[in-house]
């Protein structure tokens, strides 16, 4: 059996990894640590874990992460917090024989004005988006790493670029939420208060591309059985819809009656961002949950978390 150590186990990426390692009882023993438990920003701290524990596999799925908002707002916390994760995990995994690391990189890590869909060998040919540059430059120098102890030291560490992520456990802080979770949390309270009106960020034109992190899970446990995967490689759905389009299929999910507004003040972020997903699907690997289904279990599980008073905010 083998040992795998899932970081960020509690994070909604993490947590739906552990949902579908419950299926391999046989063949994995899974590891886990909270942050009271470790800090992965302490790099003596993770290389006496990784040393003790001596995992087989790591999957890194920790991170801070956030919307526009907390990306302008706390830079310089994203770029270090992420750098350090990222340099300790996987230099401790070196050190200690780990023999296969999967990363997890981002789509925002691709320059702003890339050709859509966005293709993975247009990394590192153009600038970044101003407002997530911080966290993309961390992200980058996390699967630039990989691919380098790949290169020099022989070892299996590789990456995957997930796209724009929603599910259970999501983060629904009214300001530092991705799209979809701000978008869920405002069309209920408007809901519940009787609002007639919910605004939205922006003009609501840019295009986002969106994945269930069960589908994640799925297609991270699918690259861990391929015996010589990319150095990295696109996860997604290959579609995309409006963020006023979005807004409207959470609008009838939730049963919001009242109208849509746009606060042009606040910053659309990058046009269009959607992955060629075209690299997996010739391995193998589709999505399996449609977005309307996925949006109505991920607030299902919103007003199950938010009556046990567990919502994360």
């Amino acid at each position: 059996m083998k040992k795998i150590f899932v970081s960020g186990h509690n994070g909604m990426v993490g947590s739906a990894l552990i949902r579908a390692l419950g299926e391999y009882v046989t063949e994995y023993k899974v590891i886990t640590r909270n942050r009271t438990e470790l800090d992965l920003s302490n790099q003596q701290a993770v290389k006496v874990f990784i040393s003790h524990e001596k995992p087989d596999m790591v999957i890194n799925a920790a991170g801070r992460v956030g919307g526009i908002y907390a990306n302008n707002t706390f830079p310089a916390d994203f770029i270090r917090e992420n750098l350090l994760i990222n340099t300790n995990l996987i230099h401790s995994s070196y050190q200690s024989g780990v023999t296969r690391f999967l990363n997890l990189g981002s789509s925002c890590i691709y320059p702003r004005d890339a050709e859509q869909p966005l293709k993975e060998n247009t990394l590192l040919t153009g600038p970044l988006e101003p407002t997530n540059s911080a966290y993309a430059l961390a992200k980058i120098a996390g699967l630039e790493m990989c691919r380098h102890y790949r290169n020099q030291y022989g070892v299996m560490f590789h990456s995957a670029m997930p796209t724009n992520l929603y599910g259970f456990g999501d983060n629904y802080h009214s300001q530092n939420s991705h799209v979809l979770p701000a978008l869920i949390r405002r069309f209920h309270e408007a809901k519940k208060s009787g609002a007639t009106e919910v605004c939205i960020w922006g003009t609501g034109k840019p295009r986002r591309e969106l994945l269930h992190a069960d589908d994640l899970a799925d297609a991270l446990l699918f690259l861990l059985s391929i015996e010589n995967p990319p150095d990295w490689i696109n996860v997604g759905t290959g579609k995309d819809q409006t963020i006023l389009e979005l807004a409207n299929i959470v609008k009838t999910t939730v049963g919001f009656e009242g109208e849509i507004t746009h606060d042009l003040g606040k910053a659309d972020g990058t046009p269009v961002k959607r992955l060629d997903v075209s690299l997996l699907d010739n391995l193998g690997w589709k999505p399996k949950i449609s977005l309307e289904e996925g949006i109505k279990s991920t607030y299902e599980d919103f007003l199950k978390s938010e009556e046990e008073g567990s919502l994360r905010s």
